[in-house]
């Protein structure tokens, strides 16, 4: 029988440690099924620092989630065993070995993992971990920003490259990749071009206005397919009035409704791991985005609980 969260009827939600929805630590119970892990790192960012404090306001905010989800009709912490894994700690001064210190750590948990970030250059080695189990995976990448320029300032491993890094080293399969709620200004035509080269396709944030949660839905679970699944969510991928707290807050962007709508129209499909990064809570008014942040990822934690194999009894 799975360990769950502190029972808020007995504990109130304000007291005792923050983990993820007052989960346990993955040292008291020994193993897990789905760990949430933290990663605050944003030695990667090119403008608004700040994400390292993002997993702490996470999980502080999280303290108000609920452990039956109605819309899933799931009890994810009953299903299977999920625990807070605590943080992976790594150098702030060199994104290079924090690079590898995050995907050595990422491949060494014997779970599936739903990572707290940090900015966006996490996702490189949280895919290095999942590719090496899985093979090249199919990527969903939330986002306001396409994350595959070349380089900043000649530096390879920045939160706008992973996902070009990541096409580069094979982790992922080329032929199920999309962006979903990309807006705002680029840096020339050239971007589009590239991203394309690399084997994405684009659903902007005016594609899910116009075109509806559903038609979204159906075309992301089209392209995905039955292929193993990573989802990598940039919290920025919402309208600044849904997440100010963000390091490059670009207007215009999806809601929070909208956003957990599409994720669990994903309930079916063959996901391996997911991410929310970008949660920079000194910009954060009322913990709007942290809030925000901790809904996403306790439907990420539900999503991996629909897909994690369960043993016979």
């Amino acid at each position: 029988m799975p360990r769950g969260p502190l029972d808020s009827s007995k504990i109130p939600r304000f007291a005792g440690p923050a983990t993820f929805a007052r989960l346990p630590r993955l040292d008291e119970v020994g193993r897990a099924d789905v760990a949430v892990i933290g990663v605050p790192f944003d030695g990667g960012v090119s403008y608004r620092p700040g994400a390292r404090f993002g997993p702490a306001a996470v999980r502080e905010a999280s303290r108000l989630l609920r452990p039956y989800h109605p819309a899933l009709d799931l009890s994810p912490f009953e299903t299977v065993q999920v625990a807070d894994a605590g943080d992976i700690a790594c150098n702030p001064f060199d994104i290079g070995e924090a690079v590898e210190t995050i995907a050595a750590s990422a491949a060494a948990l014997d779970a599936r993992l739903v990572t707290i970030g940090g900015d966006h250059t996490i996702a490189l080695p949280l895919l290095r971990a999942a590719a090496e189990r899985h093979g090249p995976i199919a990527l969903l990448h939330f986002d306001a920003h396409l994350d595959t320029w070349d380089t900043y300032f000649g530096a390879a491993y920045t939160h706008g490259t992973p996902f070009r890094r990541a096409v580069e080293e094979g982790l992922l399969d080329t032929s199920a990749l999309s962006h979903v709620g990309i807006r705002g200004p680029l840096y020339g035509k050239r971007d589009l071009e590239e991203d394309r080269r690399l084997g994405f396709g684009i659903l902007t944030s005016s594609d899910v206005m116009r075109r509806g949660v559903d038609e979204v839905v159906d075309i992301l679970r089209q392209r995905v397919g039955d292929r193993p699944l990573y989802i990598s969510v940039d919290i920025d991928v919402l309208d600044p009035a849904h997440a100010p707290g963000t390091g490059t807050p670009e207007a215009g962007g999806l809601t929070s409704r909208e956003l957990l709508e599409i994720l669990r129209g994903l309930a079916d499909r063959a996901i391996v791991g997911a991410d929310v990064v970008e949660v920079a809570p000194a910009y954060d008014h009322a913990e709007i985005t942290s809030v925000a942040a901790a809904h996403v990822a306790y439907d990420l934690v539900s999503l991996l609980a629909l897909n994690t194999p369960r043993e016979s009894p």
